[in-house]
């Protein structure tokens, strides 16, 4: 049963603007996470309205060795590199570079988008491992920051699948 142009169009501009709500979603629980994370650095008796219990603290994942740099970039680079940079300035370029790539409907970067919130997905099951059997924390600003992430991998999967869709119907539609 073909589809029509117009339904097409209809879920392609709905993936946009899902994908851009959903990066904006992520991009502030960053800007939150790094304004978290250098209050508590300038002030040790800061309490953040994230920090629920003594296990349920966002402060504590983000003042932890995981979260700069995932807890990996300093066995690569100094603990004090440019490029060892609390996960939420990671995050922030992730959303903000996420956004104008969602909006250019192209078929070569709706595979790049699943690329890239697959890649997000891996960081997010890492560091929910981390959180969970390393840290024995939970962190609500972090679980969101998953959650945003594997919608993203949907809305990418599904964009790539109607824009293949809508490809073959105009290839289709100029041999005939």
């Amino acid at each position: 049963m073909p589809v029509s142009n117009r339904a097409l169009e209809a879920d392609i501009k709905f993936l946009r603007v899902a994908t851009s709500i959903l990066c904006l979603a992520g991009l502030l629980l960053s800007i939150y996470a790094y304004h978290v994370e250098t209050k508590k650095e300038a002030d040790e008796d800061y309490t953040a309205m994230c920090d629920i219990s003594e296990h349920m603290s966002c402060t504590a994942a983000f003042s932890s060795k995981y979260g700069k740099g995932f807890g990996l970039l300093e066995h690569f680079v100094d603990k004090n590199s440019p490029l060892n940079q609390p996960n939420s300035v990671f995050g922030i370029i992730f959303y903000l570079g996420f956004i104008p790539i969602g909006e250019i409907p192209n078929l070569t970067l709706s595979k790049i988008l699943i690329v890239l919130s697959a890649l997000s997905n891996l960081c997010s099951v890492y560091l929910a491992y981390i959180l969970i059997f390393v840290l024995y924390d939970f962190c609500v600003v972090c679980v969101a920051t998953y959650i945003i992430n594997f919608f993203l991998l949907i809305c990418s999967i599904f964009r790539f699948r109607f824009h293949s869709i809508k490809l073959l119907a105009e290839t289709s539609k100029k041999s005939s």
